[in-house]
């Protein structure tokens, strides 16, 4: 996406050529159980999808050269990475910071599509619904990895803080501005 925002990194061309000879399969299940540890631990994400709970979604991270196609699966999440542009009802395309922006509460969605920072395609009804539902479990990814990793969590949360600020992009959920 050649209009992203300055404000809005991108990943490094060297980074994303990577994917391109990587195996994909492993990530898939590696993500898959990723999902299915946030579904067990965010209950209500998957349930706030409503009637959209089994429709599949098409994660296009425009500055990577994959697609995440995530099954909600009735809670059961299936994820699938793979080249080009993946089936699904919806796809929701931006840069990797922005996506992970919009999952940790960093970026406001509404002023990323009316910037084009964020393009939805499909059934915008249930990227809405995705959204809502995203926004609505406070969701903190890399607090979910630390969490997975036991007695390696403490360097861990360091390793991606330090990440985080070496590279602009939101890989944890922002502290609250201010108290009332």
């Amino acid at each position: 996406m050649s209009d992203t925002s300055p404000l809005i990194p991108t990943v490094p061309k060297a980074a994303a050529m990577a994917l391109r000879v990587l195996p994909l399969a492993p990530i898939s299940v590696s993500l898959t159980a990723y999902s299915r540890r946030v579904a067990k631990s965010h209950p209500g994400l998957f349930r706030r999808l409503g009637e959209y709970d089994h429709t599949p979604f098409v994660l296009d991270p425009t500055d990577l050269p994959i697609v995440v196609c995530l099954n909600p699966n009735g809670g059961k999440p299936r994820v699938r990475v793979s080249r080009g542009q993946g089936d699904g009802a919806a796809r929701i395309a931006g840069p990797l910071a922005a996506l992970l922006g919009l999952v940790h509460g960093a970026f406001d969605g509404d002023a990323l599509f009316f910037s084009r920072d964020l393009v939805i395609e499909g059934d915008t009804a249930a990227a809405l619904a995705l959204r809502n539902a995203v926004d609505d479990a406070e969701l903190d990814l890399s607090e979910e990895v630390a969490q997975l990793s036991g007695p390696f969590a403490a360097p861990l949360r360091w390793a991606m803080n330090f990440a985080e600020r070496r590279t602009g992009v939101c890989l944890t959920r922002p502290e609250e501005a201010g108290l009332w």
